[in-house]
């Protein structure tokens, strides 16, 4: 079992890190392996709708770690994104990175277990954790979910240390993370499949 808890903020070692990195230790415990991805703070394109990547090689932009990061996706059977609040949502670069990666590998993120996790110095934190669960919720994930919104506070790594509570959430949220991936690794062996919900037919609101 897999997990890769994915760094949206631009500084490496912030308080976005130390929230994953949190989560990181818990899931080793719990026997699950957990890496860091860092999306780096270079310039990111977002999705210009070219359907270069419809051909099956990925994303038409190879020079950021959009690419690298659906490689990576193909053996991961769990992901948690980390994001900073900026105006009271997520930091545009992961944004653009999020919807990059599931326009283009979206069938290697479909299904499988996922959660957001959140910083912030005072308040936009439960929006910017509905933002990034919108997709899960889009690619019949498994949202997975701790004892309170999973957010830290404070303006730097040191401080995020201080928030005991924040930190208490996001150990909760990797033993319920192992434990969704327990079961259903479980389940597979058991012989249990996912039902078959159909092809869905598509609709356009144009009279």
């Amino acid at each position: 079992m897999k997990v890769i808890l994915v760094n949206g903020s631009p500084h490496q070692h912030g308080c976005t890190w130390r929230a994953l990195k949190e989560v990181q230790g818990e899931l080793i415990k719990e026997g699950v392996e957990a890496e860091i991805f860092w999306i780096g703070n270079k310039p990111l394109s977002g999705c210009i709708g070219c359907g270069y990547c419809k051909a099956g090689q990925g994303c038409a932009f190879k020079n950021d770690k959009v690419n690298e990061f659906i490689e990576l996706a193909k053996d991961a059977d769990g992901y948690v994104y980390g994001s900073p609040v900026y105006y009271a949502g997520a930091a545009g670069s992961l944004k653009a990175f999020l919807d990059r990666a599931y326009y283009s590998g979206g069938k290697y993120l479909h299904g499988k277990v996922g959660a957001a996790v959140v910083s912030s110095r005072r308040a936009g934190s439960t929006s910017t954790f509905d933002e990034i669960n919108k997709y899960f919720t889009i690619s019949q994930s498994y949202v997975v979910s701790s004892c309170y919104w999973n957010e830290v506070h404070g303006s730097n790594a040191e401080e995020v240390e201080q928030d005991k509570e924040g930190l208490y959430t996001m150990k909760v949220l990797a033993r319920n993370m192992a434990y969704i991936l327990k079961c259903i690794e479980a389940g597979k062996k058991e012989g249990l499949v996912k039902a078959d919900v159909g092809k869905r037919e598509m609709t356009n609101f144009i009279r």
